[in-house]
């Protein structure tokens, strides 16, 4: 869900205050916890005062003692219940602001299946066909389920490896999901346009009867009995679940137990993290599409790095029951795709809440493909642009959508609100105790990653933050909130580089939907690509809006050579 190079900085620099529950939680287990002795000395407290900006005087010392020392044992209590990933951390974060309307009343959702689909001669670009392609295939009985299922999972098994993008083939589950599709097309029973279609999904996702490793050696072997929210969804919609994909372990980059995922463009680089495999495999044609999560840039970042189209929706658009918590108040689920109508034909199937997931919102989806840019309000954000040559692919972007009839206009996105700071400390802080006991067993050793930046040692110092500047951390973040509000949703779509300046810190904080994509190529042949901005649950004008801007330049349909084979 998050990329490594933003937690440089897990330092307190917020300031003070909140309710009891979290108080006595978080700051007397991260900070007074790792004293051994059951007695807390004067001399413990001023080095602890040191560590955070505090100055007490002798007296005021002398009063905490007694209290501090008999704090110990509750500690020992906590420890002791040895709280389990999937226990919810029941304080939800909420992206909705009062003045906010959640749009309520669904209308149908019509998507277009065309009808003069044929297989291709060469069958491996079949791999590159879009979803509603593949759809038209399946549904006028030109291929069938099972057949196209072997199709996909024989390109896993050739170039899985060559990528290191699988962690785990799903092939029975793929099988009978995909026999279950044919039997009900024979009877007449046609589920819509995921039915019969194959895709992967993230290796953080619990799917009953799969491995649900993380990514990581100490939960290598972890099986989970039950079927996530999101993988359920796309089960009733008829979907063929055929790999659980590589993440950068717990969710950090493109480095996992078995090695480097590698980008489809060029095999010698990485995929980008955390959603690497979902990314990699997509961009590859390995599946259809895939599942992935953001925390802080983990579907941005591999989307913009693969050329693929990843969705980042609204915070609490999807539900996270059956995922892997890494920070609860930043999670979000969201399709890699090959383009915006694919992405948008996932997301009608997977958004909404359960019960399990209380900070899971319903809303309505009403997408329709269809929308006039030249009455759209459009921004780009000047001070990330405007000093790239003409001839960069983010400059050219705005020639298009302006050829194409869009008025746009400029913004400054502010960079001095210490958005990457702020979301840094209050995910280190939720992650490590997501983490707890492995951080308290020291099985944390037995990860890949070791280096200073990476989660072990995150998760170590994020216990020393106070709980009272954790809490002031998330006052503040209500603060950006409501700062970002009439700059952000005054528009309905603004143009960035996906992560030039603070703009990826502060849209994760806010919860604001994106869409990355590509669009162009840079000098090195890797794909390049920008990012569109949408409203709080505007995801059906964001991807109408992306399907125009992605119908007049095609470069979505541009893929990686080495992955067409004519074998």
């Amino acid at each position: 869900m998050l990329k490594n190079k933003f937690f440089s900085s897990l330092i307190f620099k917020t300031n003070s205050s909140m309710n009891k529950y979290l108080l006595f939680i978080v700051l007397s287990i991260n900070v007074l916890s790792s004293f051994s002795q059951e007695q807390v000395s004067v001399s413990q407290i001023i080095n602890t005062e040191k560590m955070f900006a505090l100055s007490f005087n002798e007296a005021k010392r002398d009063s905490m003692l007694s209290i501090l020392s008999d704090k110990i044992k509750t500690y020992h209590y906590i420890h002791s219940a040895n709280l389990d990933n999937s226990v919810p951390f029941p304080l939800w974060f909420n992206p909705i602001l009062p003045e906010m309307n959640i749009p309520k009343k669904s209308l149908p959702v019509n998507f277009i299946i065309p009808d003069n689909i044929a297989l291709p001669k060469n069958i491996n670009e079949l791999a590159f066909y879009s979803i509603p392609q593949l759809a038209s295939l399946i549904k006028h009985k030109k291929i069938s389920s099972q057949q196209l299922t072997r199709f996909y999972l024989n390109r896993l098994k050739k170039y899985g490896p060559i990528l290191h993008c699988v962690i785990e083939l799903t092939e029975e589950i793929a099988m009978k999901q995909a026999k279950l599709a044919d039997e009900e097309m024979a009877k007449g029973i046609y589920r819509g346009p995921l039915h019969g279609i194959p895709y992967g999904i993230k290796d953080l996702f619990a799917v009953k009867g799969t491995h649900t490793t993380w990514g990581t050696p100490p939960y290598k072997n972890q099986i989970i009995d039950e079927t996530c929210f999101v993988a359920a969804q796309l089960e009733k919609a008829g979907a063929v679940l055929v790999a659980k994909l590589s993440l950068g372990e717990l969710a950090m980059d493109d480095i996992w137990f078995g090695g480097l995922t590698r980008n489809p463009w060029d095999t010698s680089k990485g995929s980008g993290g955390s959603s690497a495999g979902s990314a990699s495999a997509t961009a590859a044609g390995l599946v259809a599409f895939a599942i992935g999560t953001e925390t802080y840039g983990s579907i941005v970042d591999p989307s913009m790095r693969c050329g693929v189209t990843g969705l980042r929706p609204t915070y609490g658009s999807v539900a996270k029951t059956g995922a892997m918590a890494l920070a609860w108040s930043s999670d979000k689920i969201g399709p890699l795709c090959r383009s915006a109508e694919d992405a948008a034909i996932v997301f009608n199937y997977i958004h909404g809440a359960d019960s399990h997931d209380r900070s899971s919102i319903n809303f309505a989806f009403n997408y329709t493909g269809i929308i006039d840019i030249s009455k759209l309000k459009i921004a780009y954000i000047k001070n990330y642009i405007d000093s790239l040559p003409a001839s960069a692919t983010e400059k050219q972007t705005l020639v298009v959508l302006k050829k194409m009839g869009a008025q746009i206009k400029e913004i400054d996105f502010p960079d001095n609100l210490h958005g990457d700071e702020i979301l840094s400390l209050i995910i280190g802080v939720e992650s490590a105790a997501a983490f707890d006991p492995l951080t308290r067993s020291d099985k944390d050793d037995e990860m890949v990653q070791q280096n200073k930046d990476r989660w072990p040692n995150t998760f170590r110092t994020s216990r020393f933050v106070p709980a009272v500047e954790y809490i002031n951390a998330c006052r503040l973040r209500y603060e950006i909130m409501k700062k970002m509000d009439p700059i952000i949703d005054a528009y309905d779509i603004i143009i960035t580089p996906p992560e030039v300046g603070d703009q990826l810190a502060i849209t994760n904080l806010t919860g604001n939907p994106s869409v990355t994509l590509p669009n162009g190529f840079d000098k090195n042949g890797m794909p390049a690509s920008i990012t569109f901005i949408g409203k709080h649950f505007g995801e059906a004008q964001l991807l109408a809006f992306t399907k125009k801007y992605q119908e007049a330049t095609k470069f979505n349909l541009q893929h990686p050579l080495n992955f067409i084979s004519s074998e």
